[in-house]
């Protein structure tokens, strides 16, 4: 059954697809700088074109930016682009981050939202997972992941959103679902992402499955969190520290993957 959170319309067909974000639309973890990345967008982005051939597709999503990087550089470009397909996954950098501009970063995010709606295109945007339920550190940012999520909800239903809700999907607590890092989705991950936005925009053959975990599926062990605690220590935040250490971004002197629109296979 659809949760009455994601509205799914009349199917349609998109000329222009843009993803706008950060690391998870630009699919970090789903393949490597060196082979390539995949994604959540780019398998969407796939699904479309089989269902109408001839999408162009571009992806502006730019691993470590924050929701003031999308509205100020991202929006401007897919603004530009007349797209009529837009995803918008953004905030987690702004979640993580200590300090006293988080409330700022929501203001930001509702003006990112409204210009969003203004363009007229078809909107997907989606919550985060409960961190606590994935890392045991997940409960100190529980408070910021409830606020942002309420905020993107609001946000979708007063818009007309297509709303994907990570925060309430059993897959999302599967260790199999993220990374080695733990925040970033697994290749299993994107697939499972890709396949929700399918579902919010009401694709032929897209169901609610994405959100379901195998029957019999234990959910996490207190063994597992902590083991899931250990690797994000070693491969999110330990990282994380050495470059704002040195006043560094992860995103420093990259562009996104793909910045002007272009076919699917191309």
């Amino acid at each position: 059954m659809v949760p009455t959170s994601i509205k799914v319309a009349r199917v349609r067909g998109y000329s222009r697809f843009v993803a706008l974000g950060d690391s998870q639309t630009e699919g970090l973890w789903d393949g490597d700088d060196e082979t390539g990345l995949a994604g959540f967008a780019d398998r969407l982005a796939v699904m479309l074109d089989a269902h109408t051939p001839g999408l162009q597709y571009a992806n502006l999503a730019i691993r470590g930016k924050q929701i003031r990087d999308v509205l100020s550089e991202q929006l401007p470009h897919a603004l530009a682009m007349r797209a009529d397909l837009i995803t918008v996954c953004i905030g987690m950098n702004d979640v993580t981050r200590p300090g006293p501009g988080f409330d700022q970063a929501l203001a930001l995010l509702d003006d990112l939202y409204t210009r969003l709606a203004e363009s007229g295109a078809t909107v997907v945007t989606t919550t985060f997972p409960d961190l606590a339920r994935i890392l045991p550190i997940g409960r100190v940012l529980s408070g910021r992941v409830e606020k942002i999520n309420d905020d993107i909800r609001t946000a979708a239903d007063r818009h007309g959103f297509r709303l994907v809700d990570l925060y309430r999907a059993p897959s999302m607590t599967q260790p199999d679902t993220w990374s080695v890092d733990r925040v970033h989705g697994s290749s299993k991950g994107h697939m499972l992402f890709a396949a929700a936005a399918a579902e919010a925009l009401g694709l032929p053959g897209s169901d609610h499955g994405w959100a379901t975990v195998e029957p019999g599926a234990a959910p996490p062990s207190l063994r597992s969190r902590i083991v899931s605690q250990v690797l994000w220590t070693q491969n999110m935040f330990a990282p994380w520290l050495w470059r704002h250490a040195r006043g560094l971004s992860s995103g420093d002197g990259r562009g996104p993957r793909r910045p002007v629109l272009a076919p699917v296979s191309g």
